[in-house]
């Protein structure tokens, strides 16, 4: 990559409300994930929201139609050139939202291949955190993105608290999120270690049923 080409980091919020809670983690975990881009090399780092709100008629056009708007074709070009994306929906029917998932029917299943992704949702209890593992994790699986380690789920709660001695806060979990997406978005692993992309980086997902299993054990 040449020192002159900005890295770009895309979030997409899903968010129907206004302002968002959603839109808010967006914007944090952007920022996090911009500040470790910065921090760890000199170019250039370029950050943009995509409101999916805002194209919430295009999208449904374009599912009974097969043709974008140039708004919307915009949108689904940003997501699929981006260096790192973060993906932020709000829970409902403990699943991501219909608009959040009909972006991204839009999205050719090979071009998100070996791309780096934060999953992220927001919701009004914790009891729905399980979001990330049994329905987003899955969906960018099928998309054969990369998913980072740290998934990041906000309930209403975790709004300005700063966790306890046995776990993390929104904070932290946002900060360790956005530094494992930097460190993919450089090439290298999570430890800080370098690695040379491999064709089957698009297949380097834990199986849904080890994580069920793993989740079990603790």
């Amino acid at each position: 990559m040449l020192a002159t080409t900005p890295l770009r980091v895309v979030a997409v919020s899903a968010g129907l409300s206004q302002p968002s809670s959603t839109r808010l983690l967006a914007d944090r975990l952007a920022a996090a994930t911009r500040e470790r881009l910065a921090a760890e090399q000199d170019g250039r780092v370029e950050v943009q929201v995509i409101e999916l709100r805002d194209l919430a008629v295009d999208i449904a056009n374009h599912l009974v139609s097969g043709f974008p708007s140039a708004g919307l074709r915009e949108a689904i070009d940003a997501v699929t050139e981006a260096d790192g994306l973060i993906a932020v929906t709000p829970v409902f029917t403990a699943s991501y939202s219909g608009l959040f998932k009909s972006f991204f029917d839009l999205i050719d299943h090979t071009a998100l291949t070996g791309k780096p992704v934060v999953i992220a949702a927001t919701g009004g209890t914790a009891r729905h955190s399980l979001v990330l593992e049994h329905a987003l994790r899955p969906l960018f699986a099928y998309l054969r993105a990369v998913t980072v380690p740290t998934s990041v789920y906000a309930a209403s709660e975790d709004w300005g608290s700063s966790g306890d001695e046995y776990t993390e806060g929104l904070p932290s979990r946002i900060r360790r999120a956005g530094g494992e997406l930097a460190s993919a978005v450089l090439g290298r692993t999570v430890s800080g270690a370098s690695r040379a992309p491999g064709l089957d980086d698009g297949e380097a997902i834990v199986p849904f049923e080890q994580q069920l299993a793993d989740l079990r054990l603790d």
